[in-house]
């Protein structure tokens, strides 16, 4: 993957660029070139072990909410502690790598979520869970705007594409979550959830070769190129980018409510068993998984703005249709609205990145960091609401938050250089 190199302390606390391909002649060379697929292959499996591991937390809930005679409040509050970190400081360290380099953050990032899962399979109050909770949050807030760069960085171009590569891996890891905790966590209970380190001891290993890569494409500029002719002017930027943020709202406030008490609803509703409950959530997150990867290529060829379109308002018909359905009902209806609702994801993303060129770790970790924070606060207050009103009330609700999407109507038209 890479050969010794010798960086200077200057290209290190310089400014990090990603490589302008905003030209059609500089966008023709980088295709030419095309994507570094063991780059990416192994950013996104890094991504791939790093979600599987956060996940494990929303999965062993019920195994807490038992231990420990948890309310719904306060298993809310466990998302939002693991959450909250990761929105809280996502922006700042993409901030701070765009400026001077981390080579190798994302391996140092990866050491505080090693240390959360060895202190979540052993605490014993709930305090030390919401310690153990907000550490892993920390890693995610490190690795999540260097790895969206390293992406970009290995995409030869096709930013879509590579985007949707690296979301396959941290969507896919997601899904595992549920079918692990069901395969393991639950027969062998919370002191099994130290396993796991393993895996983050793995992925420490990955993202130090990945630095090694890295740092040698590590460039300064003095000067930024000129934009392009068609791009949008400032104001349309500002108000792009709200219009970005509501529709991640709008789809993370929704996979949220499933990711944080489908198993619950299910539980509730359906009386179905604990382990039954994970598998079917573990269908929602793959589905998630696969619209994740196949919405980037399709953005890529077809405009990302169609694509948003299609992946939030398009949930809509399926989302009013969930809380009136039977169990096989509810389980078809979860997969399709997981395809469609996730291929939004590398779009947002990728739109945003293309709103606001060289500043990618930023708005990286903005994004990543707001997607985070509103799964962690939508988590506390639905929780909140459930334990009033019941998760039913909570389903009936969420079911219009993909009517949102409408607002893709004020996105700008990019120029086909940046699509």
């Amino acid at each position: 993957m890479n050969k010794p190199v010798i960086v200077s302390e200057e290209a290190l606390v310089a400014p990090v660029l990603v490589p302008d391909l905003t030209t059609p002649a500089a966008a023709k060379a980088a295709a030419a070139t095309g994507p570094a697929y063991v780059v990416l292959v192994g950013i996104s499996l890094s991504h791939f072990l790093n979600d599987t591991m956060q996940s494990l937390i929303a999965s062993v809930y019920p195994i807490l909410k038992d231990n420990y005679a948890l309310d719904f409040a306060q298993i809310g509050m466990i998302t939002l502690a693991f959450q909250f970190t990761a929105s809280l400081l996502q922006p700042v360290i993409g901030h701070f790598t765009d400026r001077k380099a981390q080579p190798f953050s994302l391996a140092i990032g990866m050491g505080f979520t090693f240390f959360g899962l060895l202190l979540l399979s052993v605490a014993q109050q709930y305090p030390v869970i919401l310690i153990a909770a907000a550490l892993v949050g920390l890693g995610s807030a490190v690795f999540h705007p260097e790895s969206a760069r390293i992406a970009r960085l290995a995409s030869g171009g096709r930013y879509g594409f590579a985007q949707s590569v690296f979301q396959l891996g941290g969507s896919f890891g997601t899904s595992m979550g549920p079918l692990l905790a069901a395969l393991i966590v639950v027969p062998f209970g919370q002191p099994s959830i130290a396993w796991f380190s393993s895996i983050a001891f793995l992925a420490i290993i990955i993202l130090w070769r990945i630095g090694l890569w890295y740092r040698p494409q590590i460039t300064t500029k003095k000067t930024l190129p000129p934009s392009h002719p068609d791009a949008p002017n400032s104001r349309r930027v500002k108000v792009a980018l709200v219009v970005l943020v509501a529709l991640l709202f709008s789809k993370q406030l929704y996979v949220s409510s499933l990711s944080s008490y489908y198993i619950f609803y299910l539980i509730e509703k359906f009386q179905v068993s604990t382990q039954a409950a994970q598998l079917y959530l573990f269908l929602f997150l793959a589905a998630n998984a696969a619209g994740a990867f196949f919405g980037g290529s399709l953005g890529d060829r077809f405009g990302r703005k169609y694509v948003l379109w299609f992946s939030i308002l398009g949930a809509l018909p399926f989302t009013l249709a969930l809380p009136y359905a039977g169990l096989f009902a509810s389980a078809v209806l979860t997969v399709i609205i997981g395809l469609i609702i996730s291929s939004a994801t590398s779009s947002i993303i990728v739109f945003a990145q293309e709103l606001v060129p060289h500043r990618f770790g930023m708005i990286s970790g903005v994004f990543f960091g707001f997607a985070f924070g509103i799964g962690g606060v939508g988590a506390a207050v639905l929780g909140r609401v459930a334990d009033h009103t019941g998760l039913e009330f909570v389903y009936q609700v969420c079911a219009f938050l993909p009517a949102i999407g409408l607002l893709a109507v004020f996105l700008p038209k990019m120029p086909k250089a940046a699509r």
